[in-house]
This record gives structure tokens, sequence and C-alpha cells, in this order.
């Protein structure tokens, strides 16, 4: 069996370091906000370019306390994406605010900056592109609509540590960076765990309320807040992972260039489309599969049987999900996010998944469209 993602295979590769990091966070005793907190903050924020960084609890909790510190609120709406996780629109629906959707792009799978300012109204109050996969959204063009309009950004990097464009990564165009350290994650810790980047002094003193019930000092409390605190175990994880995601990051490149060349005469197979100039990270491998969804179904069920992970993201766009049923939406509405909903398929991604893998499932691949 090749798995999706191998979590066992890179802590192999690191637990002497894991070990280590963990006994120091046990041996010191300080198992909230910690020492390690703070340095993965200021590693992060740096890796952004930002000034700071404030670790919450998972990536949902970066989105929903970047929402409520932008002033976002009831009455409010949020213009996003309809093909993404259920968590970019739960953050905003938790804040009390209305998420709106644009269509995607049909090469890139991310919001189409063409299809934004249709959906702005009085309401509008954010921005919040989501970079799936790890492909960066065209942000130059988002942040010009945004200027454009007065919208703040909030920037769904859940997938996406490390992905750039013409090396400006992503967390560091919109007015919040907002990560997911879910051990899935090409940056993950054994847990739950998120980030929040911003070089708004303003709103990074307020996420640090927020985070801790809106506490200022002893019971002095400023802010109806959240419970949403990185624990610090978890932030030693990623700590150490720190030290080795650039590479990591080049090796799911190279992976990505070995499907590529594995699956370039499979006339049914589109392979990631990447941008000039544009970083794809690689947290997932998607492929898009021609002439549609009886195809790429068949597909998958041949691939798990031949033992090769994979998995469907996301099979039904947000506005056709029934918990959005009461937003009008219908079938249609989005048709370039219907289309590609059933024609997508990820493999298995991840650093240590060797070549001959690579070429096994390419040529299963292959066997199936008799290639």
């Amino acid at each position: 069996m090749i798995p999706i993602t191998d979590l066992l295979g890179q802590y192999n590769e690191i637990k002497d370091e894991i070990a280590r990091a963990v006994d120091k966070v046990l041996r010191e005793g300080k198992y909230i906000l910690g020492p390690e907190v703070v340095e993965l903050e200021e590693r992060i924020a740096s890796s952004c370019a930002a000034r700071y960084g404030v670790g919450v609890a998972s990536g949902t909790d970066a989105l929903v306390l970047s929402v409520v510190a932008a002033g976002i609120g009831e009455g409010d709406e949020v213009i996003t994406t309809p093909f993404t996780f259920i968590a970019t629109i739960e953050a905003v629906i938790r804040a009390g605010a209305k998420p709106v959707f644009a269509d995607i792009d049909p090469k890139t799978y991310n919001m189409d900056p063409a299809s934004i300012e249709s959906k702005i109204t009085s309401r509008t109050k954010a921005l919040m592109p989501v970079h799936l996969y790890g492909l960066p959204c065209d942000m130059p063009a988002i942040m010009g609509i945004a200027k454009k309009h007065d919208l703040k950004v909030i920037e769904d990097c859940a997938q996406s540590f490390g992905a750039a464009i013409d090396g400006k990564v992503t967390g560091s165009f919109g007015d919040f960076g907002c990560f997911s350290f879910f051990p899935a994650k090409n940056l993950g810790c054994y847990g739950d765990g998120g980030m929040i980047v911003t070089n708004d002094g303003g709103y990074a003193e307020k996420i640090k309320l927020l985070r801790m019930h809106g506490f200022s000092a002893d019971y002095d409390y400023r802010l109806h807040g959240f419970n949403s605190r990185l624990d610090t175990l978890q932030a030693a994880i990623v700590n150490v992972k720190m030290n080795h995601i650039d590479e990591w990051i080049e090796k799911r490149i190279q992976n990505a260039a070995g499907y590529a060349e594995g699956l370039k005469e499979v006339k049914e197979v589109e392979v990631p489309f990447i941008p000039d100039g544009y970083r794809h990270s690689m947290n997932y491998y998607a492929l898009r599969i021609f002439p549609g969804r009886e195809t790429r179904d068949g597909l998958k069920k041949y691939l798990t049987e031949k033992g090769v992970g994979n998995n469907i993201y996301y099979p039904l766009s947000l506005h056709l999900q029934p918990i959005c049923a009461d937003m009008g939406y219908k079938k249609g509405d989005y048709p370039v996010s219907e289309k590609t909903q059933d024609e997508i398929i990820s493999l298995p991604m991840y650093p240590e998944l060797e070549a001959e893998k690579i070429e096994f499932i390419c040529g299963e691949i292959k066997k199936y469209f008799g290639v």
C-alpha cells in the first residue's frame, strides 16, 4: 500500500530531534504559551516577512480570530471560494458574517479575480483567498481589488506554507495570513495547531487577547474571546520541522516533476498548472481527469484496488453542501467549481515518496487508460 501521505516515514527521519524537543518541554513544565511558542511565532513571522506571529489552537481558529480581529460580524459579508474545505466559511459564519462565493479559475482551481468584483456589495468587508493545494492565488490582482474597494484580505494559507509568487510567500500579501499545522499539512504538528501572521501591531495584540478568553491581565477581561492557544509541545515539534521544511518542499516539487513526466502521454490526465514565477508547495498533488466524473471515479476505484492511496479534495462545492442550503444557492451557480469537483483526484505526495513508487503509480494510471 502506498499511502496518500506518510507521517510515520517523516517521523522516523526526525524522531531523535523530536524526542529532545519534547523532553525539554516536559522538563521545563511550561506547557501553555511556553518559550517554544514564542520562538515559533518569531520564526514563522520572519519566514513570511511579517512583523508579528500569533500561535493559536488550529488553522480554523486562525481564520476565526482573524475575522473577529478585523471587526467583521453580524450583517457583514466575506467573499471567498466555494472550492475549499468547510473551515474557510465556518470561520466567517462563526463570526456572525455571511460567506459570499466567487467562482474559481479552471486552471489554478483558486478564486478567480475576474469573478470577485460582481460579488462586492456595501456589506462586503473582506476577501478570503484560499491557496488551494499549495498554489498561491493571483494575489497581485486580489490585492488590487481589495485596495480599490477598501477591503481587508485574510489569506487562508492552510495548505500553502512556503508557496510564493516571485519570492513573496503566501501569508505576506494580506492583512492576515492564516496557517494550519494539522498533521497532514506540509508543515504539521502531532495534533492541532495554527498561526496568524500580520504586520499590524493592533491586530496582533487583539488576537493575543482573543486567543486567551479576552484576558489582558489577572481576571481583567477586555474582549469576548476564545480558548485558542497553541500549546508548547506542538510548537516545539513544529520548530523541529522548520529546520527541514525547505528541503521537504523541494522534494515535493521534485516528486511533482516525476509525476508530470510519467503522465505526459496520458491525454485524459491534466497535471497541476503552475503559472510563471509561482512556487507551488505541493501540499496535495491533484490531477484533473477527463472526460468527467465517471472516468475519475473509475480511476479512483482502480487505484484503490492496486494499493495506491488517493483522495478527492473536494467532492462537493460548498454552495451545494446541506449546511449552505439556507443561503439560496443552487446547482449551476458556480459552474467552474462544479465541473472541477467532478474531475479532481489527489495522488500520494510527501517528501519521502520514492521515485520507484511514483513510477509504479504512473504506470498503473497508464494501464487504466490503455497507454
